[in-house]
């Protein structure tokens, strides 16, 4: 009895990690170049799982027919309609000032999106697989927000927005 009863404080700690991982915050790994210049791939982040999802916010999504999450920013929010034209983003007809973006953000004809739906895009805009390929994510298949980089340490921080590919 006494050898469980020393046992139990590593047992709480145990249990409480694993609480926090599963509904607060995870560490989540950067794949990729869709979110250059913003993030890199390799840096390794944390997920918060809680709060409201906000236009400009960093996501990390997990696509219906896919095993792996991606990690893209959130560009329209569920009700507006959103359009792309002459590589300008229009949210709501008005145009969308949008420094994150990086490259050519290539034409969508104007949806609106419903009322649990969000219009993601990574930065990278001439590369990246987002909401332009595969459509509107549902709130369901955003996992949470990021903008703590935790690895490389040379990087550990919020994250820094960045209008230049340099990696200096």
């Amino acid at each position: 009895m006494k050898f469980l009863k020393s046992l139990l404080p590593y047992l709480i700690i145990i249990l409480i990690v694993i609480l926090v991982r599963t509904y607060i915050v995870t560490p989540v790994r950067v794949n990729g170049t869709s979110m250059v210049p913003t993030l890199k791939g390799g840096e390794v982040m944390l997920l918060n799982k809680l709060g409201k999802v906000d236009r400009f916010d960093i996501v990390v999504v997990k696509l219906p027919q896919e095993d792996e999450t991606i990690i893209k920013r959130v560009i329209a929010l569920p009700g507006e309609s959103i359009e792309i034209s002459n590589h300008k983003i229009y949210v709501n007809d008005a145009e969308l000032e949008d420094k994150y973006g990086y490259g050519v953000t290539y034409n969508i004809d104007k949806i609106t999106l419903k009322d649990d739906e969000y219009f993601v895009l990574g930065d990278n805009r001439a590369i990246s697989l987002d909401s332009r390929a595969f459509g509107p994510v549902k709130k369901t298949a955003i996992k949470g927000t990021t903008n703590f980089i935790m690895y490389p340490f040379k990087s550990f921080g919020k994250v820094k927005y960045s209008n230049t590919t340099d990696s200096n």
